[in-house]
């Protein structure tokens, strides 16, 4: 039978918190772990199974990335728990020239969603997307935002480990401050809930899916993490220093840095054409 139970998962949890793991990556190693337990079936753990599993996986037409960050979430618990053999080794995967069309959010259409919130009321949703896409923070980060950091206009970001300075634009904390005064928060984070509470991760991807019918923007393009690509891009045409632009990011390598800068199909195809090569 499986040695993979409640109370494994429950120590595995445990150890990955203890690390300093971001709660949405705990969250989906978990969920990946526990889909794996089911297509397990009670059946004894091998490494033949967690091939059929990667294999059923491909079948189901899910990308070979998706595939492997499922295969990182499994190969994490048998590290932890000493089953080395039941490793699997990770899919091949070309790097892409570009980027897809329908998840590219551009700045237009990022402007659009702004001006949607802030006509429906939505005075939070507003600035929420506002800091993370003038700052380039992951959705995690949205606890550092606080009124002392918008005083000083800088937060310290601890996260994986690593502590990091992020500067706030002057205008952006001159919003941060008014928005605080008006619901009276004198210290600590800003973005709360009625109940005082700090958002989710959750609850932040929720509203922003529900501008985008009125906005005019696919949603496939709307999420948190998105505005942090927008972020990178924009500093990217500014500066042209991908070595900076991954310290602001909080990237241990400019690997991860490049795949944020990489254009979409029809840059690409421009580019192409602007080569003039053929007569």
């Amino acid at each position: 039978m499986s040695n993979i139970n409640k109370e494994e998962i429950g120590r595995f949890r445990a150890a990955l918190l203890a690390e300093d793991r971001a709660a949405g990556t705990v969250e989906k190693y978990l969920r990946d772990l526990r889909q794996f337990l089911t297509f397990l079936d009670g059946k004894e753990l091998a490494k033949e199974r967690v091939l059929a599993w990667r294999d059923a996986l491909l079948a189901e037409g899910l990308c070979p990335a998706t595939v492997n960050s499922k295969l990182a979430a499994l190969n994490r618990y048998f590290a932890f728990v000493g089953r080395e053999d039941c490793r699997m080794k990770y899919l091949r995967v070309q790097r892409r020239l570009f980027r897809s069309q329908e998840r590219e959010l551009t700045k237009g259409e990022y402007e659009r969603l702004i001006a949607t919130a802030q006509r429906g009321g939505k005075e939070r949703l507003a600035l929420l997307m506002e800091t993370l896409c003038a700052t380039g923070i992951r959705v995690s980060e949205v606890q550092y935002i606080t009124v002392e950091a918008a005083r000083q206009r800088q937060t310290e970001v601890a996260l994986k480990g690593k502590i990091r300075t992020i500067l706030l634009p002057g205008k952006l904390c001159r919003k941060l401050l008014r928005y605080a005064r008006q619901q009276k928060i004198t210290s600590g984070e800003i973005f709360l809930t009625r109940s005082g509470k700090g958002l989710s991760r959750r609850q932040i991807w929720a509203e922003m899916k529900a501008l985008c019918r009125e906005a005019r923007v696919a949603a496939s393009k709307v999420f948190p993490h998105n505005l942090r690509h927008l972020f990178a891009r924009t500093f990217y045409r500014v500066c042209r220093d991908v070595v900076k632009l991954a310290d602001v990011l909080g990237h241990s390598s400019i690997e991860t840095t490049r795949i944020y800068l990489i254009s979409t199909g029809q840059e690409h195809a421009r580019q192409l054409e602007r080569l003039g090569l053929v007569s």
